[in-house]
C-alpha cells in the first residue's frame, strides 16, 4: 500500500497551494477547488457547481466472503488567527514577529480519514454484508479550536495562534450488486458484482441575512470535505479496470455511475486489489516519480520547472513565501537544501526504451 497512499497523499494536497506559494498572489486567493463535497442545503440551493455527494462505482469479481476494506480521505479548512497579548488581553492582529518568525492569519486544513466496518464486531467488511443491503459510516467532526501560545526569546508570552473548525456531519455508504456470472458469452472465474461507493455532506447550513455571494461559498467551505478521496482493497478478489475493462466487461464498466470522482487501478503494475477513486483523472497505476524530491501541489506544472522558479524568487518573495504556510516553508527549505546531482535528476529521465515495428513507424 505504500505507493498507493504516496499517490493519495499527493492527490489530497493537490491545489492546497499554488506557485509562488504566497498568499498575497492571486492563484492562491481562492483555494480547495479539488474534491469539495459541500453541504446539501447549500449546494441545493442554485449552487450546482458544488455538489453535495460524490459516488464511486466500479466491478470486483469475488464472492460473498470477499474481504473489503473502504477508506475515504479528506481535508477540512481551519482558520488560522493570530493574536497579541496586550495589556493581559489577546488582539487579532494582521502580523506579529517573533524572534525572527513572523506569524500572519490564513486557512490551514487537517486530515480526515473514516473507514468502514465489518457487521460482526472487529471483522472486516464482507462482500457478503452488502448484497441486498448497504454499511454506512458516519462522518461526525466535533467542531473545536486548539490555541498555541507564542513565547518570545526571554520566554514571555507574546501572542498566540488560534486554530478553528467547523462541525461536520455526513455519511459513507456502501452497497454491492451482483451481475451476470456470465457476461456476454464470456465465463468468468468469479462472480462479478457492482461496487458503490457514496459520500453526502449533511452538514447544518442557513444562510445568514444579505450574505454576499463570494462570502457564502467561504462559509461552505468550512463546512465541506475537501479533496475528497476514496480508497478500495479486496483480499479474496480483484476490480477491474473502467479505463481498459476485458470485452466481456466493457458494457458493464460503461454503466458504472461515477460523479465527481474517477476510479482507477492502484499499486504495482498488474495488481488488481486496489482501487483510487479520486477528484483528479488518473491512468491505471499512477506513480510518483522516484526523482521527485516532494510535494510541491501544483501538477499543473513540472518538478523542474517549479523547483527552478522557486530558486529565482527575491529574498522578499522567499519570506512571503516562509511566512504564508508551514507547507510552503518546508518547500522552500527542500527546494535550497537539493544538490546539483537531485537538480540534474529534474530535468528528465528515460524510463524504457522500445524497438518500434516496420509498420508502427
Amino acid at each position: 500500500m505504500e505507493s498507493v497512499e504516496r499517490v493519495a497523499e499527493a492527490v489530497l494536497y493537490e491545489g492546497y497551494l499554488l506557485y509562488p506559494y504566497r498568499r498575497s498572489a492571486m492563484k492562491n486567493q481562492q483555494r480547495w477547488t479539488f474534491g469539495g463535497v459541500y453541504p446539501r442545503l447549500y449546494s441545493e440551493a442554485n449552487h450546482d457547481d458544488d455538489p453535495w455527494s460524490m459516488q464511486t462505482q466500479c466491478l470486483v469479481l469475488g464472492n460473498e466472503h470477499t474481504t473489503l476494506e473502504v477508506k475515504v480521505r479528506f481535508l477540512q479548512v481551519v482558520d488560522r488567527k493570530v493574536a497579541q497579548q496586550v495589556n493581559g488581553a489577546m488582539c487579532q492582529v494582521e502580523a506579529l514577529r517573533v524572534g525572527e518568525q513572523v506569524h500572519r492569519p490564513w486557512e490551514e486544513a487537517v486530515e480526515r480519514a473514516v473507514c468502514l466496518e465489518g457487521a460482526r464486531d472487529a471483522l472486516p467488511v464482507v462482500l457478503g454484508d452488502l448484497i441486498g443491503g448497504s454499511r454506512q459510516v458516519a462522518i461526525d467532526v466535533p467542531g473545536g479550536r486548539e490555541d498555541e501560545p507564542l513565547q518570545g526569546p526571554d520566554g514571555t508570552t507574546v501572542g498566540a495562534i488560534s486554530r478553528e473548525w467547523q462541525a461536520l456531519q455526513g455519511t459513507v455508504e456502501v452497497w454491492a450488486e451482483p451481475l451476470d456470472t456470465d457476461l456476454e458469452g464470456a465465463s468468468i472465474p468469479l462472480p462479478c458484482f457492482r461496487l458503490t461507493t457514496r459520500i453526502t455532506n449533511t452538514t447544518p447550513f442557513a444562510r445568514a441575512n444579505r450574505e454576499p455571494v463570494d462570502r457564502l461559498r467561504q462559509v461552505a467551505l468550512r463546512r465541506a470535505f475537501v479533496s475528497t478521496h476514496t480508497i478500495l482493497r479486496v483480499q479474496g478478489g480483484e476490480f477491474i479496470s473502467l479505463l481498459e475493462p476485458p470485452a466481456a466487461f466493457r458494457p458493464a464498466a460503461e454503466r458504472c455511475q461515477n460523479l465527481h470522482t474517477w476510479p482507477v487501478l492502484a499499486g504495482e503494475q498488474g495488481e488488481r486489489n486496489t482501487i483510487l477513486s479520486s477528484p483528479i483523472i488518473l491512468y491505471d497505476y499512477p506513480q510518483i516519480a522516484a526523482e521527485s524530491p516532494g510535494n510541491l501541489f501544483d501538477a499543473t506544472e513540472i518538478d523542474e520547472l517549479l523547483t527552478l522558479s522557486i530558486m529565482t524568487m527575491t529574498d522578499e518573495e522567499k519570506q512571503e513565501m516562509r511566512e504564508s504556510d508551514a507547507r510552503g516553508r518546508e518547500i522552500l527549505e527542500r527546494t535550497e537544501a537539493l544538490t546539483t546531482e537531485q537538480l540534474m535528476k529534474l530535468h528528465g529521465v528515460v524510463r524504457s526504451l522500445q524497438t518500434l515495428r516496420e509498420e508502427d513507424t
